[in-house]
């Protein structure tokens, strides 16, 4: 689960070639800027299609898309 949304990032939403060798698991999405309010959105419909599961709107908050590991932990819980 963590090297698919990995590979998501690194292929879709990271434009800065320099950046992938730096991201891991634990890299914050949003503080270092790969993530931005439509990266959040593309990166959810990611997930939604690639696990079939359905992140309600409450569910959509920095928390559980912070970094990988929050990702993957959210979906876990689901």
């Amino acid at each position: 689960m963590e090297q698919v949304i990995l590979k998501y990032i690194n292929e879709q939403l990271l434009f800065d070639n320099e950046m992938e060798e730096d991201l891991d698991s634990d890299t914050d999405l949003l503080g270092s800027g790969i993530l931005d309010s439509l990266g959040m959105v593309q990166l959810i419909a990611f997930v939604e299609k690639e696990f079939m599961v359905k992140v309600p709107p409450e569910d959509m908050v920095i928390e559980n898309f912070m970094n990988v590991d929050s990702v993957c932990a959210y979906l876990l819980s689901k």
